[in-house]
């Protein structure tokens, strides 16, 4: 159950990751508990995918030109990951790259989006309905710049669309088409949409299950069929009020909520007992899979996730003990088995 190790350029090695098995979840639980390393992808993290099936699609209709004169212009709205992803991808592909963000991410995010030569538009962060919202900021932008195509990654079917090409093949064929349960947590939702269709259609009997932190409206959109949240969370990337074209192709059974503490008690189990240092919206996904092993506690039941990035992206807040003092989330062991 790895991924296979490949040689090829930035473009060509998004994808393929390798599914780690998180030896100390299985041990407690008695099923086989897989996260998909997607922080093995070359801009770090699982939406390295999205930014390729986004750029590709718009490169095959005519609407980016890769290495012309000018340069085309990607735009995007992003909590950072997928802005990442894309300066990655149109570094090497010769785009110029103009990122609408919160104000309030992780400080890792904003100098590695720097480095890789994007220019950031920040602003506070604020409901969706308001017209500052970095997503209606991006749009706005892209219609003001020549030569500029909107990513537009959260009603952008290509976003699923490619991880239903590759997220949910790989890890069919990792698992040897034996997966039992799939969850991870909703952003734009490309990772659930595609991966869900994918192991749905391979077997109906997969169980998806969205993990949802507090704060979120989708936990409730799944449960009730309505979009109603409680409570807030520091996890970044994830979690959403409204219906994207990517969260309605999805094909989800269930939803749970994770509190962010159970995130970061799971984040230092990983660190502590799988030599592995997540980042939250990883941990989170961790943790959900953990409690559904011990929903299945010694069935033998392979359960995936998806470990959206490392922990070196947040290393200023969940890594620094002073932060998680001021928040109130200094880690504990995880609840012992009953």
């Amino acid at each position: 159950m790895n991924g296979t190790a490949r040689a090829g350029t930035v473009w060509e090695l998004v994808g393929q990751t390798p599914l780690m098995e998180l030896t100390s979840l299985s041990k407690l639980t008695g099923c086989r508990i897989y996260g998909k390393a997607e922080f093995c992808n070359p801009g770090g993290s699982v939406k390295d995918r999205a930014a390729k099936g986004i750029i590709r699609d718009a490169e095959q209709r005519g609407l980016l030109v890769p290495h012309s004169d000018p340069p085309y212009t990607i735009v995007e709205g992003t909590a950072g990951n997928t802005g990442i992803g894309l300066a990655t991808l149109a570094a090497e592909r010769g785009y110029k790259v103009i990122l609408t963000m919160p104000d309030d991410q992780a400080s890792e995010k904003y100098a590695m989006l720097k480095a890789l030569g994007a220019e950031l538009d920040l602003g506070p962060a604020c409901p969706f309905a308001n017209p500052n919202h970095f997503y209606h900021r991006a749009r706005a932008i892209a219609e003001a710049t020549p030569r500029a195509y909107w990513a537009n990654q959260f009603e952008n079917p290509a976003n699923g669309d490619f991880h239903y090409e590759t997220t949910g093949a790989e890890i069919w064929e990792q698992t040897g088409g034996r997966i039992d349960v799939f969850t991870c947590a909703a952003g734009t939702s490309g990772t659930m949409s595609g991966v869900s269709r994918y192991l749905k259609e391979k077997n109906p009997n997969v169980r998806v299950v969205l993990a949802d932190p507090y704060g979120s409206g989708m936990y409730c959109q799944v449960r009730t069929g309505k979009i109603e949240n409680e409570g807030r969370s520091v996890t970044e990337g994830i979690g959403i009020m409204r219906l994207t074209t990517n969260f309605k192709a999805a094909r989800i059974d269930d939803a749970m909520r994770v509190h962010d503490q159970d995130m970061i008690d799971m984040l230092y189990h990983l660190a502590r007992h799988d030599g592995l240092v997540v980042g939250t919206s990883a941990a989170l996904n961790a943790m959900a899979a953990y409690r559904l092993g011990l929903e299945l506690r010694g069935s033998g039941a392979v359960i995936a996730t998806i470990l959206c990035d490392h922990g070196t992206r947040y290393q200023s807040r969940v890594l620094n003990e002073d932060w998680l003092r001021e928040k109130e989330l200094l880690p504990r062991p995880l609840a012992p088995v009953q």
